[in-house]
């Protein structure tokens, strides 16, 4: 069996330097950030172009790990046909998701018109929706009900914001842990 990849899919303004996507990048030997063309004024249509060509660069398993609008960039994939997995069932490759801090896209003051309204389908893979009880762009509510769109484990972390490198988690042990189950699901 092939080595897992896990895919970071940042949110608006990408991941800085204290934030669990970034630490993971640079201490999980499996763990690649998929690049945007722009962090700051991002497209829906960019931004599924650059995760379906992250896919099918990837020769083996994938496992997801979005923050914020990358969770919303996984919601629109999934619409999408889920493209650069070529002639690949959804289940040989992509082995799970780590949804994490989905934004409520469909707020007015959104930055990121192009991604509302969000996406709400079943997901053809196993996938955890991770909220906080004060973030800021998403109330728990909205973030509960989505995770039952799309057929995912529904996760309180507690009061944690954005759930980002202001949110003080470091290299997430808890949000590794769920990652390593999506490993040994392989």
């Amino acid at each position: 069996m092939k080595p897992v990849t896990v895919l970071l899919l940042p949110g608006l303004y990408n991941s800085g330097p204290g934030h669990w996507q970034t630490i993971w990048e640079h201490t999980l030997p499996q763990a690649v950030r998929v690049q945007q063309q722009s962090w700051d004024q991002p497209h829906k249509d960019d931004w599924v172009a650059s995760l379906a060509a992250a896919v099918a660069a990837v020769d083996g398993p994938v496992v997801l790990a979005a923050h914020s609008l990358g969770c919303a960039l996984t919601a629109w994939w999934v619409q999408s046909g889920m493209p650069g997995l070529q002639n690949t069932d959804a289940d040989d490759k992509i082995k799970g998701a780590l949804l994490v801090a989905p934004p409520d896209v469909e707020r007015a003051d959104f930055p990121a018109s192009s991604f509302s309204p969000m996406p709400q389908m079943r997901f053809p893979f196993t996938c955890k929706v991770i909220a906080s009880s004060n973030d800021p762009w998403c109330d728990m509510a909205v973030a509960q009900e989505w995770a039952a769109q799309w057929g995912a484990e529904f996760h309180k972390l507690g009061a944690k914001g954005h759930i980002n490198g202001d949110s003080g988690l470091g290299a997430w042990q808890q949000g590794q842990d769920w990652l390593t189950a999506f490993y040994t699901a392989v």
